[in-house]
């Protein structure tokens, strides 16, 4: 087992190397100098975020479509995935994370304007659509697009639900000594109640648990930054000066150049807001919208919340704490920044993780429920819901070390064929902003 996991741990090292993050941060940049730097438009894609009202053919609202994709994509790894970026690159890794957010805008937005232009409602009445339908029904390549759904269904059960359950089950064991049995049990339980009533079951969940989750844990940030705020502004500093010149520390850490702070900031940042894996816009065409742009402006705001706002806040506070040039790591590195406010400061921790990981097992059930529908149809939602569940239990009591390394290597994989049908088809996303938003007829039908 030892050596399998390895093996997969420098698969997955490979796969999330220079060339998948080159290909990953050009598409960012290539869209949004295509598009004409959509991120302009911000603002009104917030605004057009918050409205909950039915408008179109679709399941559910634009917000609950926000918040179900934000479920998925606010985990881990905008509280741990952070700490190792830091941990590896130096401070400067924070100011590379926060721009693959803000370039990342651009190709979130082409997922969702591609996803709801080629959607097509299935046999049970509801909305189907992602990069599946973009590769079968825009680029007539049905091969890649059951390549892309079946590295997405089996991401699922690993990223998106197995070790979520473990990271939950091994917390409650540590900080409350509860057996991982107990919390499998409540966890299995809730995840049942909540995905057997499908995508709106889901979504009524997430528009509830999203926006207290982000606000609670950004808020917590915000009173550890009060709390140290004479060292936040040198702490800044020291992040923009290090992303170009990198930095060496003091004690266990070995020190880091600007290209390992370039390297891991993009890196983390990418597979924090998922922005041209392929996973969101799953969600996004299942959105009531009057025209693919208008939900794809609104899909471009989980990217902005996920890297420019939370991962942004998660770093200053990692930086301003001193704890990231202790060597700590990950983890580790998280903890003892937070713990610079007594009581307080684990708490936000705790509470953080727990909502930001229970949300992802919801928002993923949904990603991997609709790559079964597409690989066997209908027959196969209930099947899988069903085995989700399951799996939430037996992550709960399993070490999965290999369990995620695998997933990380279909989560990286993923992103081939979506990235390939964003770059094909850009010639439509740019003729359907041009159509909609370049011409002022957003509203219009």
């Amino acid at each position: 087992m030892e050596t399998v996991e390895k093996v997969l741990g420098a698969v997955s090292d490979f796969i999330w190397g220079w060339p998948l993050l080159v290909l990953l941060f050009g598409t960012h940049v290539f869209l949004t100098i295509r598009l004409r730097f959509v991120q302009r438009f911000l603002g009104k894609a917030i605004r057009l975020s918050f409205q909950r009202k039915a408008e179109g053919e679709g399941d559910v609202s634009h917000f609950g479509a926000l918040t179900t994709a934000l479920a998925a994509t606010i985990g881990t790894g905008n509280i741990v995935g952070v700490a190792t970026a830091v941990a590896a690159g130096g401070p400067g890794a924070v100011l590379w994370m926060w721009l693959t957010g803000v370039f990342g805008i651009a190709t979130k937005y082409g997922e969702a304007v591609l996803s709801v232009k080629y959607r097509v409602r299935g046999p049970a009445g509801t909305m189907a659509g992602g990069p599946m339908y973009v590769l079968e029904r825009g680029m007539g390549a049905r091969w890649l697009g059951i390549v892309f759904a079946t590295l997405t269904a089996v991401a699922a059960f690993g990223i998106g639900n197995m070790v979520q359950a473990n990271s939950i089950s091994q917390m409650l064991l540590e900080t409350a000594n509860v057996s991982p049995w107990w919390s499998g049990a409540v966890m299995t339980v809730l995840t049942a109640v909540v995905i057997l009533g499908g995508i709106r079951s889901i979504a009524r969940v997430c528009e509830t648990l999203v926006p207290f989750m982000a606000v609670f844990y950004v808020l917590g940030c915000l009173a550890l930054l009060a709390l140290g705020w004479r060292t936040v502004p040198a702490a800044v500093t020291l992040i923009l000066e290090s992303a170009f010149t990198g930095q060496a520390a003091i004690g266990g850490f070995l020190g880091a150049g600007a290209r390992e702070a370039i390297r891991y900031g993009i890196a983390r940042g990418l597979f924090s807001n998922e922005s041209g894996l392929g996973s969101a816009p799953i969600v996004a065409a299942a959105a009531m919208t009057r025209n693919p742009v208008r939900q794809a402006l609104v899909s471009s705001t989980g990217t902005f919340w996920d890297t420019v706002v939370v991962c942004a806040m998660t770093g200053v506070v990692l930086v301003n704490s001193g704890a990231w040039a202790s060597g700590l790591s990950g983890a580790a590195l998280t903890k003892e920044a937070f713990s610079r406010l007594p009581v307080v400061g684990p708490a936000i921790l705790a509470v953080g993780l727990l909502t930001f990981v229970f949300s992802t097992i919801l928002g993923w059930s949904y990603y991997g429920e609709k790559a079964a529908e597409y690989l066997l149809g209908g027959r196969a939602i209930l099947p899988y819901r069903v085995l989700w569940v399951v799996a939430v239990m037996v992550g709960s009591v399993t070490s999965l070390r290999s369990v995620w390394s695998f997933a990380d290597i279909a989560n990286g994989l993923m992103a081939v064929p979506n990235l390939v049908s964003l770059i094909a088809l850009s010639g439509v996303v740019a003729s359907e902003t041009r159509a909609y938003l370049w011409s002022g007829s957003l509203d219009s039908d």
